[in-house]
């Protein structure tokens, strides 16, 4: 794991890719003016990473916010993913042009699979390390993988996916499954950092706030990086995105790390990626 700096520090990845340890999560976000000002000011801000989706249809937004921002495209380090009905050999591969397309972009820096489809997803593989070795995307990843799957993915990939791009907070820490990704050299990375909202519910987080002199959000944000785990925090607020980044003037120490660790309960606030019918 790479030190903790500041707002454009990163982790690098298997391949040597440097991969922004904090960006800007745009699901839910409006396409058009809601998200492309989100990215404006996350870039304006510092952000160096911007996570979307096909399936978030804010791709336009995203590019363009990405393109009316101070910040040159090489220094952005931009996310997306290829959606369940869009798996496939083929189909990935136009998906990923689309993707590219409504992005207004000539590459990618990494390219996800979004969830899980068995076999399907082996084939979703082959077109993503094609994409990878023809160098239109700098790394390529998936998203609600656990250890089964990565494992049955694993089995023919030429190339081992760079990251897992999880649910994870402290109710779902999965220890197991980080290490696991960690002995395989796959960055670990979390979506739902703050547990869809419940997170500002936990009497310990709120006393560790005070402690701290930082905001819920600003303590669980920081756990993340410190676990060595990515987070791409959602808002499309400009207050709340410059405040989710002030992350850089405090550290948890090492018992308060573990006090967050123990409280995790296997409990999800999103699909479970074993049982979902989308």
């Amino acid at each position: 794991m790479g030190k903790i700096t500041d707002l454009q520090g990163s982790f690098e990845l298997h391949n040597g890719v440097q991969m922004p340890y904090f960006g800007l999560g745009v699901y839910l976000s409006k396409d058009g003016k809601e998200v492309s000002n989100a990215v404006k000011v996350a870039l304006n801000h510092g952000y160096r990473h911007v996570d979307t989706a096909s399936i978030y249809n804010n791709e336009v937004g995203v590019g363009l916010g990405i393109k009316e921002s101070d910040v040159a495209r090489k220094d952005v380090f931009v996310v997306s993913k290829v959606w369940n009905s869009d798996q496939g050999y083929d189909s990935t591969l136009k998906a990923f042009d689309a993707s590219l397309e409504r992005l207004g972009l000539d590459y990618l820096d990494l390219y996800l699979i979004h969830w899980p489809k068995g076999k399907l997803s082996k084939e979703t593989w082959k077109a993503m390390e094609r994409i990878y070795r023809e160098k239109r995307v700098r790394a390529i990843g998936v998203s609600n993988f656990m250890q089964h799957h990565l494992e049955d993915v694993l089995t023919d990939a030429e190339i081992v996916p760079m990251v897992n791009q999880m649910e994870f907070h402290p109710y779902l820490v999965q220890q197991d499954l980080v290490n696991f990704c960690k002995n395989k050299g796959i960055q670990y990375e979390a979506w739902s950092p703050m547990m869809q909202g419940n997170i500002f519910d936990l009497p310990v987080l709120k006393s560790m706030a005070e402690k701290y002199g930082k905001t819920v959000a600003q303590i669980v944000l920081r756990w993340d990086l410190q676990k060595g785990v990515v987070t791409i925090p959602k808002s499309s607020k400009p207050e709340r995105i410059v405040s989710n980044a002030d992350l850089f003037d405090f550290e948890l120490s090492v018992e308060d790390v573990q006090v967050l660790d123990d409280l995790d309960r296997g409990q999800r606030f999103g699909p479970d990626p074993d049982n979902f019918d989308f």
